[in-house]
C-alpha cells in the first residue's frame, strides 16, 4: 500500500494479498478495531490524511482481505441457543478436510491447529441444528473424532488486538 501520493514506505508484507501494510495502514486499521462505525474524516483527523486517502485505503484493506467491518454480536442474545468448538482430529490432507468443513452450512470459523485437534470449528446454531452440524462434520472424509465444547455464556470478545 502506498501513501497518499508517495512511494510505497518499508512495512509488513500481507502474505495472502501482498499488500505493504505500512505505518499509516496499520493506525487506519486500529482505528476501525477500536470503532468500526469511526467516519473516514475522524480516522484522516487520526492519521494525518484526508477523508479521500482513508476512504481510498479502507477499500484497498477491504478488498485484499486485510480488514472486514462488520457488527459482532452476542449469538445467545439474538436467539441462537447453541455455540459450540468442535475439535476435530483427521487423517490425510488436512486443507482439503478444513476447506470442505469451511463449506457446511452453520460453520462460521475453521482454523488449522497444532496441538491435540487437527483443526477447530466454531459454530452458532439454533437448537437442533447443532447436531445437524456435527453429524455433517463428522461425515467429511478424513475426518476421524470430534470433541464438542458448548459454550456456556459469551464472557469476553474482542478484536482490537492492534498491529503489528
Amino acid at each position: 500500500m502506498t501513501d497518499h501520493g508517495g512511494t510505497a514506505p518499508a512495512g509488513r508484507r500481507h502474505a495472502a494479498s501482498g499488500i505493504v501494510l505500512d505505518a499509516t495502514a496499520k493506525r487506519i486499521i486500529e482505528q476501525l478495531q477500536q470503532d468500526g462505525r469511526r467516519s473516514y474524516a475522524a480516522i484522516g483527523k487520526a492519521v494525518g490524511l484526508s477523508e479521500a486517502a482513508v476512504r481510498q485505503r479502507v477499500q484497498r484493506l477491504l478488498e485484499a482481505g486485510v480488514v472486514q467491518v462488520v457488527g459482532v454480536t452476542d449469538p445467545m442474545m439474538l436467539g441462537f441457543s447453541r455455540q459450540a468448538m468442535i475439535g476435530v482430529r483427521t487423517d490425510g490432507d488436512l486443507t482439503a478436510v478444513a476447506d470442505r468443513i469451511s463449506d457446511l452450512d452453520g460453520v462460521d470459523y475453521v482454523v488449522v491447529t497444532a496441538g491435540s485437534f487437527d483443526v477447530l470449528v466454531e459454530v452458532v446454531a439454533a437448537d437442533d441444528e447443532l447436531l445437524k452440524i456435527l453429524g455433517a462434520v463428522r461425515a467429511v472424509p478424513g475426518v476421524t473424532g470430534t470433541e464438542t465444547f458448548l459454550y456456556l455464556k459469551l464472557h469476553k470478545q474482542t478484536y482490537a488486538w492492534g498491529t503489528r
